[in-house]
């Protein structure tokens, strides 16, 4: 019996670059060589929605409303199913940037609250923290409205863990800094989707199958508005990628694009 997919969540963490290059970067993480999922490619944070997800997406006034968009008339990401406070704390984990609203402004972690706020991360990363307790506690609302919904996959049947996995852009806080957590990942870093890309076609920057189409669908945009506006007003299709075996090797594939096989081995 194939493995059940379980909910996921991404972030696609966005900035303009700076001076007069008209390009975005997205901040990408590397996962641990020892990692049972995804080992040693560069991917975007993000992990499984959890019981504490769902209940702070339940709980009155913890959440930003979220209006229905043409991307997810089905309500997907909708309030309650914990996906969008999974990603805000898998990007808090991973990432160290917690997307949050205090006093209707959006989180500023200075350095006279950094120490404080490290220690919140710490727990998280031991499975020790809780969304509904840390919004309780610094007077924060989770803004669940800063997630622009872009993508969604589903790991192929056969394949030993298998994930349902919601992707999801934001912008990152101008007064906080990303940095990647050393435990789950081994190296982060801003990027541009092009350099990305280029860097993959050396066999210098391992990335997987879903990464690579969304750092591809990126490219097309030069500014993050653009990006944000077009993920707006375009229905996010769920891809189903399929796995087969060529020479014995894992491959999986999308089914308009059988030619196309990837190597799961090589990243």
């Amino acid at each position: 019996m194939p493995a059940q997919p379980r909910l996921a969540s991404t972030v696609i963490l966005l900035r303009n670059c700076s001076g007069e290059t008209h390009s975005l970067e997205v901040f990408m993480v590397r996962r641990v060589v020892q990692s049972e999922f995804m080992p040693n490619v560069y991917v975007f944070p993000g992990g499984s929605v959890t019981d504490d997800d769902c209940i702070a997406e339940q709980t009155a006034g913890l959440c930003a409303s979220v209006p229905p968009t043409e991307a997810d008339p089905e309500g997907r990401t909708a309030s309650g199913t914990g996906t969008r406070a999974a990603a805000i704390r898998e990007l808090f984990e991973e990432a160290n940037i917690l997307l949050a609203y205090q006093n209707e402004q959006m989180l500023a972690v200075n350095q006279e609250v950094a120490q404080r706020f490290a220690a919140y991360r710490q727990a998280f990363n031991q499975r020790e923290g809780s969304l509904v307790e840390l919004a309780h506690k610094e007077k924060l609302k989770l803004a669940t409205d800063h997630l622009a919904y872009f993508a969604h996959w589903i790991t192929p049947e056969g394949m030993p863990k298998r994930y349902d996995t919601h992707f999801f852009l934001a912008v990152a806080p101008v007064e906080q800094e990303a940095v990647y957590d050393q435990l789950e990942t081994s190296d982060g870093m801003w990027i541009q989707p092009t350099v990305a890309l280029e860097h993959f076609k050396e066999g210098i920057f391992p990335l997987a199958f879903p990464t690579y189409h969304q750092l591809r669908d990126l490219a097309n945009y030069s500014r993050v508005q653009e990006a944000l506006d077009a993920a707006a007003a375009h229905y996010v299709p769920t891809h189903r990628p399929l796995l087969k075996h060529i020479d014995g090797v894992p491959h999986v594939y999308l089914p308009e694009d059988p030619e196309n096989a990837w190597n799961i081995q090589r990243g």
